[in-house]
This record gives C-alpha cells, sequence and structure tokens, in this order.
C-alpha cells in the first residue's frame, strides 16, 4: 500500500498499488527545469561564461504558463532558455516571475539536512579547480570545498556552486574511469543530466517515481555512514560522519546517462522541511518538465497506480517549441513535476 503523497492543487486519496512492473509515463528525460529568478542575467552568467551555453529563446512568459504555475491574471513574467547549442534536453528555463505576490527562497539556508523542493540542478564539469576559481569570480559562492567522493567505480571531485536566488549547481569532475561515449563531447560543462531533492524518507520518494511514475532505477542503495571521519561533498560535519547515515535513491525514465532524478534523507540530522515553500514566484528550482503522449492517459495511469489526481490541464504555448496541454503533480516533498502534452498549432 502506498502512502500519502502530496500533489500541486488537489486532494490525493490513495488506493492500493495496482501494477507491480510500472511501465513509465513517459521515455523521455525531462525537457527542461525551471528556476525562479530575480535578474535573468545575473543567474545566466554562470551557464554562459562557465558552461558555454547559448540563449536557445528569450521573451515573455505566456500566460498560460503563469497559470501552470497556479498564478493569476495580473501575473507576468519573462524567461531566458539556456542549454549547449544542440541540446534538446535538460535545458535550464529561467524565469523572473513580476506582479505574481512575494517573492521568497523556496530554501532558505539550504542545508542539505533541509527537506523539501529541489536542492540542486547537477552537471559533469572539466578542469574542477579552474572552474571552480571562474565561480568565485563571477561572484558564485560554493556549500563545501572541492571534495573527493568515490561512487561505485567512479573517482570524483564534487562541489555545490551557490549562485543568486539560492540556485545551487552541483558539479562532478569524473577522475577514473573515462566518461561514458553516450556523455557526448563538451569543453567544460555538460548540461544538467540529474536533479537532487532532499526527502524526508527516501523509501516514499523512492516509491512515488518508482511505483506510481513507472521510472527505472539506478541506484537504490542501503544507509551509508563512514567508517572513519571523513569530509563530504554534502557538508556533514567530518566528526559526525561516522555516525550520521544517509541514504540515495536514482531513477530515470528509461536508462541513459541524462534525464536523472534524485532523493536523498540525511537520517540523523534534523532540519526545516520547506515541501510548502515550493511554488511561483518563491526562488530557486520550481519544476522539471516532462512531455507525454497523453495528458489524459496519465491522469488514468496515475489514478490507477496511486490514487492521484492530476491539476486540470491548463493550455500554454512554449517557446521555441509550441502550443502544449499541461500539467503539474507534486512529488512526496512538495517538488513541482509538470507534464506536457503537444497541443495542435
Amino acid at each position: 500500500m502506498l502512502q500519502r503523497f502530496a500533489l500541486l492543487f488537489l486532494p490525493l486519496v490513495f488506493a492500493p498499488l495496482a501494477e507491480l512492473s510500472a511501465e513509465p509515463v513517459t521515455a523521455a528525460p525531462w525537457r527542461e527545469a525551471v528556476v525562479s529568478v530575480t535578474d535573468l542575467d545575473r543567474s545566466a552568467a554562470f551557464f554562459r561564461s562557465i558552461g558555454g551555453y547559448r540563449e536557445h529563446w528569450r521573451g515573455p512568459v505566456d500566460a498560460g504558463e503563469l497559470g501552470l504555475f497556479g498564478l493569476g491574471a495580473e501575473a507576468s513574467g519573462e524567461a531566458l532558455l539556456l542549454g549547449p547549442d544542440d541540446a534538446t534536453a535538460g535545458l535550464v528555463r529561467l524565469v523572473r516571475f513580476d506582479n505574481a505576490g512575494p517573492k521568497v527562497p523556496t530554501r532558505p539556508g539550504s542545508r542539505p539536512w533541509d527537506t523539501g523542493c529541489y536542492f540542486s540542478l547537477m552537471v559533469r564539469i572539466r578542469d574542477m579547480q579552474a572552474v571552480y576559481a571562474d565561480a568565485i569570480e563571477l561572484g558564485w559562492w560554493t556549500e563545501t570545498p572541492i571534495t573527493y567522493l568515490e561512487f561505485g567505480e567512479s573517482k570524483l571531485n564534487v562541489v555545490i556552486f551557490k549562485g543568486p536566488d539560492g540556485l545551487q549547481v552541483q558539479g562532478y569532475e569524473r577522475l577514473s574511469p573515462p566518461l561514458p561515449a553516450a556523455v557526448g563531447e563538451f569543453e567544460r560543462m555538460t548540461r544538467p543530466f540529474n536533479i537532487m531533492q532532499m526527502v524526508r524518507d527516501r523509501d516514499l520518494a523512492y516509491e512515488f517515481f518508482a511505483d506510481v511514475l513507472g521510472f527505472a532505477t539506478f541506484y537504490n542503495g542501503p544507509p551509508y555512514v563512514a567508517e572513519e571521519p571523513e569530509f563530504m561533498p554534502l557538508g556533514i560535519p567530518v566528526n559526525l560522519t561516522t555516525s550520521v547515515r544517509y541514504r540515495a535513491g536514482i531513477v530515470y525514465p528509461t536508462p541513459g546517462e541524462f534525464g536523472r532524478m534524485e532523493m536523498i534523507e540525511i537520517m540523523d540530522l534534523d532540519g526545516r522541511d520547506y515541501a510548502a515553500r515550493c511554488h511561483a514566484p518563491n526562488l530557486g528550482i520550481l519544476a522539471v518538465r516532462f512531455e507525454v503522449e497523453s495528458l489524459a492517459a496519465l491522469a488514468a495511469t496515475l489514478q490507477r497506480r496511486g490514487g492521484i489526481g492530476t491539476a486540470p490541464p491548463t493550455d500554454l504555448v512554449l517557446p521555441p517549441y509550441g502550443r502544449f496541454r499541461g500539467t503539474s503533480v507534486r512529488t512526496p516533498d512538495g517538488a513541482i513535476i509538470q507534464f506536457l502534452e503537444t497541443a495542435a498549432p
């Protein structure tokens, strides 16, 4: 039996899980992540200068897109879509919401043991020391110094860059073995390949993604605790790393190097929960967007698998792609996932 999940706009009543081996509700990786910021160009500087991202589109936010975030007719905004030249997924849409009410951080302080909303976008990096220096010069800061990490066979340098409005970009430099060919060529920074949430209950979050959305599992491991005190990318105090456990799960619609979604539960530190703050116009990473063939089929599947209702479909124009109908759901920790169905021109 699935527990109760939070959902955007509609109350939920959960039914027993009816499908033991669920097909994914979409076979495509997330198309883009939406980030609420106060200054488009200030936040874009990191992606342009360090990542070499180009501007895919810039202009006013469509009224339908604002409605998809639950904002009223008086709201407006401007958006800037960024990504590598050839990217068709994993793009970053910066949005400045106007006339939409007070803006507060989705995750003020953003300590890893605080739960709710999205924590960071995750990118692969080359020459971490040079990128680190350039980020500091741009006015970005870091959650921790560059920290060594071993994950499976991978030996990594990791740092969490912290920019304006609480935007966090988690950089990974693979030291060994070489990156898979499917990652593709890049000079300094790839498009985001993963997005992280800090969650209250990893198992509950994993059930939502695996059993309700039908996503495949990249990793879902037991709690980890260090045998000896060590420095960690998540910033757990070094003297507590031998007693504070954490557990992670990583999923994707279909196996691949991009489109992953990660959840981490830090089990033995109590922080604040910000799940109620994951909404526009609040500042930070607000949503990821997936495309689906049919919103009606999506709604029926979510009802069948978990008793989940979806928000009423909204018509919107999403440049530079075209016309869509969209709906939203929330993860158990409040993070927004938007699903888009292509609409007739």
